[in-house]
C-alpha cells in the first residue's frame, strides 16, 4: 500500500482517514503532554507486511504479522532510520518518538511490529523463545528491504543507515549492532531491555515486583531488587499495569512449562484479567536460580546481549525508570560493553528524573522529566559522530535541572547531555 502524502508526520498523518496511515492507540501513552514535534514533512508512504505464520496484527484488515511502515521525505537526505517497536506495540508505536523528528531532518524511516505483538506474543513460535528471536530477524530484513526500495525508487542506497529504539526497540538496537552490524553506521538505545542468560534480567527483580503487588514484598525488598529509592511514587502505577503483566507474559516465552495455566494460551479476555499477576511467579526467581531451570537459562542464551557492539552506540537511560530499573539494566549493559572493550564505541547517559515512559511524568512534576528531548540530542549527537567525527559529551549522569516543572519547555522540548544538564 503506497501513498504520496502532504504530510509524513503524525500532525499531517492524523488529518487522514483514521487508522489509514498510522495508529493513534499504538503511540498514545508514550510522551508527555505538550511535546511539540515538528510537522509539514511532504513525502511517499509504504505500508506491507512480509510473509509470516502469525495473525495477531490486524490493521488494514491483513490480519498477518510482520508489518512494517517505510517512509520517504520528499527533501531525502540520502540517510535511513530503522526501528523495531517498542512493548509489545506495532509498527506506529515510535511515529510520535522517533519518526516525526528524523523525517523532519530528511531522514527517510522504516519500522517493524517485530512479528508479533500484543499479550499474547508468547503463543508465536514452537521453541522457547522463539516469538523474540524472530524480532531480530524482522529488523534485519526490514533494513535490507527499505535500503534495497531507497535504491530503487531514488537510484541511490542510503550514504547513513542508523538503528533506533525505546524498551523493547533499544534492546534491538542493541542487539542489531552486537550481530548485524553491517547493515548500520549507529544506533540510539532507548532504555533497552536487558536480557542475559543467567541475569540480571526481568527474571532476577520482576518476582520481588510480583510479591509487592500481592503484599509478600517491602519496599526494602524492592531497593534490594533493583528498584531505584525515589521511583515510589511510581509504583503504584507500575503495580497495576506493568509488572504482573511483563513478568507472566515472557515467563511463559521462556519457560512456557512453569505454570502452564497462567497465563495459558492467553493472557486474559479482560483488561483486570490481562494486568493480573500469575500469583505462582512470585516465587519464580527461587526457580530461576535453581539449577534445574537451566532450559530457561539456555532459551535466553538464544536471544542475550554480550556487550559486544561493532558500531557506535548512545545509551540513555532514566534514573528513576520503575520497569527496567536502571541499576539492574543498562548500568550493567555499560560494564558489558567495558568487559569487552567497545566504550570507545559508546556513550551512556544516566538521565536523572528520567522513567520508563513520559507520560508519567504527571505523578510528581517537580520529580521526574521526559526523555524524549534527550533520545533527541542523543540522535543529533550520534549523526555528528559517524558524519562529523565530533566526539559526544562524555558520558555522565545528567542532572534535572531544580526548580522546574516537567512541563515547562526547558524540560519537554530541550535536553543537554552535558553533565550540566
Amino acid at each position: 500500500m503506497t501513498a504520496c502524502l502532504p504530510d509524513l508526520t503524525t500532525s499531517g498523518l492524523q488529518q487522514q482517514a483514521p487508522g489509514r496511515y498510522t495508529d493513534v492507540a499504538d503511540w498514545t501513552g508514550l510522551h508527555a503532554l505538550g511535546t511539540q514535534n515538528p510537522s509539514g514533512v511532504p513525502g511517499l508512504q509504504v505500508d506491507g507486511y512480509f510473509p509470516d505464520t502469525s495473525t495477531s496484527n490486524t490493521l488494514h484488515g491483513w490480519n498477518h504479522d510482520s508489518q512494517f511502515v517505510l517512509r520517504i521525505p520528499d527533501d531525502w537526505n540520502g540517510g535511513l532510520v530503522v526501528a523495531g517497536a517498542p512493548g509489545t506495540r506495532k509498527q506506529y508505536a515510535s511515529d510520535f518518538l522517533v519518526s516525526d523528528a528524523v523525517l523532519a531532518q530528511g531522514f527517510a524511516y522504516a519500522s517493524t511490529d517485530k512479528g508479533n505483538n500484543g499479550v499474547d506474543f508468547y503463543r508465536d513460535g514452537v521453541a522457547p523463545g522463539d516469538a523474540v528471536a524472530e524480532w531480530h530477524q524482522r529488523v534485519t530484513e526490514l533494513a535490507v528491504a527499505a535500503k534495497a526500495t531507497l535504491r530503487q525508487h531514488l537510484g541511490q542506497a542510503p550514504q547513513r543507515t542508523y538503528v533506533a529504539g525505546i524498551s523493547n526497540g533499544g534492546y534491538l538496537v542493541r542487539w542489531q549492532l552486537e550481530n548485524r552490524a553491517h547493515l548500520y553506521d549507529g544506533g540510539v538505545d532507548w532504555e533497552g531491555t536487558l536480557f542475559t542468560p543467567d541475569g540480571p534480567n526481568l527474571f532476577t527483580y520482576l518476582p520481588t515486583a510480583v510479591r509487592y503487588t500481592l503484599g509478600q514484598a517491602t519496599a526494602e525488598d524492592m531497593y534490594a531488587a533493583g528498584f531505584a529509592r525515589g521511583s515510589e511514587p511510581l509504583w503504584d502505577y507500575h503495580r497495576t499495569v506493568y509488572w504482573g503483566l511483563t513478568q507472566k507474559t515472557y515467563r511463559a516465552e521462556f519457560d512456557p512449562a512453569y505454570d502452564p495455566a497462567c497465563p495459558g494460551p492467553t493472557a486474559g479476555t479482560t483488561l483486570p484479567a490481562i494486568l493480573a499477576p500469575c500469583p505462582s511467579d512470585a516465587g519464580y526467581d527461587t526457580w530461576f536460580a535453581n539449577p534445574d531451570s537451566e532450559p530457561v537459562h539456555d532459551a535466553l542464551a538464544r536471544i542475550s546481549l554480550t556487550g559486544k557492539i561493532k558500531k557506535p552506540l548512545l545509551t540513555l537511560h532514566g534514573t528513576l525508570d520503575a520497569l527496567l530499573p536502571i541499576s539492574t539494566d543498562s548500568d550493567v549493559y555499560a560494564g558489558m560493553i567495558a568487559d569487552q572493550n567497545r566504550d570507545r564505541l559508546h556513550r551512556y547517559y544516566r538521565i536523572e528524573g528520567g522513567n520508563h515512559v513520559d507520560s508519567l511524568v504527571t505523578v510528581d512534576p517537580q520529580l521526574l522529566r521526559p526523555m524524549l528531548p534527550c533520545f533527541r540530542t542523543a540522535f543529533d549527537a550520534l549523526t555528528a559522530w559517524v558524519e562529523e567525527g565530533a566526539q559526544p559529551p562524555a558520558s555522565t549522569t545528567v542532572p534535572r535541572p531544580a526548580g522546574v516543572d516537567a512541563s515547562d519547555p526547558a524540560l519537554l522540548n530541550t535536553c543537554s547531555l552535558a553533565s550540566g544538564g
